[in-house]
């Protein structure tokens, strides 16, 4: 009789059970929705020797080019709990391998020039005539200044704007996916002095595994650079981010940037790569030891 009753009572739990389980009402169904993806759109795959071959191919693709762009720049950072934007800033850049770069900022509405950048990649040089300061020095911020202004090099816009690849022996893949993320990022790291350190992330969407952000890393570890790319474009053939967001924490100031027009690979002359201090102007010297030469008159690399 007990045995009886155990055997109703199983039968009646099993018989709930698959009447739960066919129900609408006890199924919760978790929708997956990912920025760029449509419906139901499968994941793509990759390993860390196609994605550095793509890198390869995206940097060597770009031997110059010509940019006009609305810029938002930002004084503070996150750390701070402090950021001041300047909004509808126009500037122009100017980019040809190895490292020449020239980017001219406009003011809103008015639109004079509100900065003037040339580098070489070693040297700088900034003009800010509303200031009539003329500021040269060496690319790398050796310390940073409390006054934003002289922390901005044109380089930054060069490390942010394109990705080199990096070696694929110092590269490992980790695959970052969830219900609202789903990417791709190769952490580059380098030995030095025993211990190793991590030098960039790169991370790609696994949507269409294009470059969806850059991360670098100084040697404890700190952010020196954190830039994120979206909206994809052909340019001349050549693919390029729309828009861009940099941020630079160590030095205190970040970008908004949104191409205009982009004209990649048409050629730049080196004439659009000297700018001289305007007469009148006071010039100062950053990040160079004292009493060592100023930069002198950036040159244009070889061709």
């Amino acid at each position: 009789m007990m045995l009886q009753r155990r055997a109703r009572l199983g039968m009646a739990l099993l018989l709930c059970a698959v009447s739960f389980a066919g129900s609408s009402c006890a199924v919760r169904r978790r929708v997956i929705s990912r920025l760029g993806a449509k419906p139901n759109q499968p994941l793509l795959t990759a390993d860390p020797g196609s994605l550095v071959a793509y890198l390869n191919r995206q940097y060597e693709a770009v031997k110059n080019f010509t940019a006009t762009v609305d810029m938002t720049p930002a004084l503070g950072s996150a750390e701070e709990n402090k950021v001041t934007e300047y909004k509808d800033v126009r500037a122009y850049i100017l980019f040809r391998k190895p490292a020449a770069v020239r980017i001219v900022g406009l003011f809103p509405v008015i639109r004079t020039t509100a900065f003037d950048m040339v580098s070489d990649g070693a040297d700088f040089k900034l003009s800010v005539p509303s200031k009539n300061r003329f500021i040269t020095g060496l690319n790398a911020v050796q310390t940073p200044s409390a006054n934003r202004l002289e922390n901005l090099r044109p380089q930054h816009f060069v490390d942010a704007l394109l990705v080199p690849p990096p070696d694929l022996d110092r590269v490992m893949i980790e695959n970052f996916t969830d219900e609202e993320d789903a990417f791709f990022i190769l952490h580059e790291v380098e030995e030095k002095n025993g211990a190793l350190l991590l030098r960039r992330n790169i991370w790609f969407s696994r949507v269409n595994l294009t470059i969806a952000r850059q991360m670098i890393f100084d040697d404890a570890g700190n952010i020196l650079s954190d830039a994120r790319y979206s909206d994809w474009q052909n340019y001349n053939n050549v693919g390029f981010p729309k828009h861009i967001e940099v941020n630079r924490p160590r030095d205190g100031y970040g970008l908004v940037v949104d191409l205009v027009k982009m004209e990649i690979n048409t050629g730049v002359p080196d004439a659009k790569f000297v700018l001289d201090q305007p007469a009148g102007s006071t010039l100062q010297v950053v990040g160079r030891p004292a009493g060592s030469a100023p930069a002198g008159s950036a040159s244009p690399p070889r061709k």
